[in-house]
């Protein structure tokens, strides 16, 4: 007997663009193997966990030794005590009307991204950005949502929303009508913002239309520009129209511990095949108790620090010391005469390569020649090409020799 395969998988294109990275990279180490590589492609982190975090960590682990203080399985939306924290510090301090109830601790923005199309129909017509950030793209193929492949790595089926220098990078209305539509703002990977005024028109399409924003904020804590919102739910009328996804990766360093949350207003809805209408919050919840079984003990307790005077004060250090690198990358590839995009409202400079070059001649290039890792435009849509990202996720010592090395070409 021969098991079928989910056929979706074929349709993806050579690689997901990280691995492809790693890849090349593997291939030039081996190659060079005396080389001193600086990283500013993939968006770790690199600073250590604030001080709070760990020690809340350290003190859960202390409790789980105990009878009294041991935690088993815990509740699927995640502690009460961390939903209420979020909920107070990110949301109503904001003026948002955001319940705790409404708040699903996780393991990761990507998985629930990805995990949320397990309670969306098949026939709903998805808007992405582009250049995007491909795992919106690659989970809709997974889940046979796509068509197939076309000119340019398009898929037949989705609706392209091109944000590039010529349009300032704002992602336009549809003229047509969509379903689901993908907004990452601070933008992952150009840096781009948007306003209050950009997202109540994107807000005020998806009422009209009955269509799903699915908000990815990861970045919102790199926000400068006080007049940018952080959530979408400081929209009026979001709460009708948007879930949104958020995480402590990059504000506070949980890449490797793993902690984010998705809000999903209760009273949201979807349409089922008889035309009723049906509360999305419920059947998140349903998916969630049934495939997750929640995040550590430990992890949420370290997430909980997150929101001490202590936690707060050390996460401001850490975002700040990223946008001081984003600063460094910016001026320093401007005074190289490069054009330069981003790296003021997050932690992505975004970059045109220079000419006669294509993003990926452009990244091998920089491996070669200077030792830096980036990641091609191209790797992020076709409107992608011709661009460049570099991270401001790293050491200053490495930001500053990086830049040194390719000034010098």
């Amino acid at each position: 007997m021969v098991v079928q395969i989910n056929a979706n998988y074929l349709k993806l294109k050579a690689g997901y663009l990280f691995p492809e990275i790693a890849r090349r990279v593997k291939d030039f180490s081996s190659k060079h193997p005396d080389a001193d590589l600086i990283r500013l492609g993939i968006g770790d982190v690199t600073e250590p966990l604030p001080e709070a975090c760990r020690n809340a960590m350290k003190v859960a682990i202390d409790e789980m030794g105990t009878l009294e203080g041991f935690h088993g399985y815990g509740p699927e939306q995640g502690y009460l005590w961390l939903r209420e924290a979020i909920a107070k510090n990110d949301f109503q301090d904001r003026g948002c009307d955001i319940d705790p109830d409404e708040i699903f601790v996780s393991d990761g923005s990507k998985c629930d991204s990805s995990n949320i199309l397990d309670i969306l129909g098949d026939s709903n017509r998805v808007a992405v950005t582009d250049p995007v950030y491909p795992v919106y793209v690659d989970s809709n193929v997974m889940a046979g949502r796509t068509g197939i492949s076309k000119d340019f790595g398009r898929y037949e089926q989705l609706l392209y929303i091109p944000i590039t220098a010529e349009n300032g990078f704002q992602a336009e209305i549809p003229e047509n009508h969509v379903d689901l539509i993908y907004l990452c703002f601070p933008n992952n990977p150009t840096g781009a913002v948007a306003s209050k005024e950009q997202l109540a028109n994107w807000v005020q399409y998806a009422i009209d239309h009955g269509s799903l924003i699915l908000f990815d904020a990861a970045y919102e804590a790199f926000i400068q520009d006080e007049s940018i919102p952080h959530s979408i739910y400081e929209i009026p009328g979001a709460k009708e129209c948007a879930i949104e996804f958020r995480s402590f990766s990059k504000n506070a360093g949980f890449t490797g511990t793993r902690c984010a949350f998705t809000v999903i207003p209760k009273g949201l809805k979807g349409v089922a095949n008889n035309g009723e209408k049906v509360d999305l919050w419920s059947l998140w919840n349903r998916r969630q108790s049934t495939k997750f079984n929640g995040v550590s003990y430990i992890v949420q307790r370290g997430a909980h620090a997150a929101y001490s005077i202590e936690g707060r004060n050390q996460i401001n250090s850490l975002v700040s010391f990223y946008m001081e690198n984003a600063t460094i990358i910016r001026n320093q590839l401007s005074e190289a005469g490069l054009k330069v995009f981003g790296g003021e409202n997050a932690p992505y400079v975004w970059l045109n390569v220079p000419k006669g070059m294509d993003s990926w001649q452009f990244f091998d290039f920089l491996l070669l020649k200077a030792n830096v890792v980036g990641t091609p435009g191209s790797g992020f849509g076709s409107s992608g090409e011709g661009y460049f990202r570099l991270s401001a996720f790293n050491s200053r010592d490495n930001v500053n020799i990086a830049m040194e090395r390719i000034k010098k070409l």
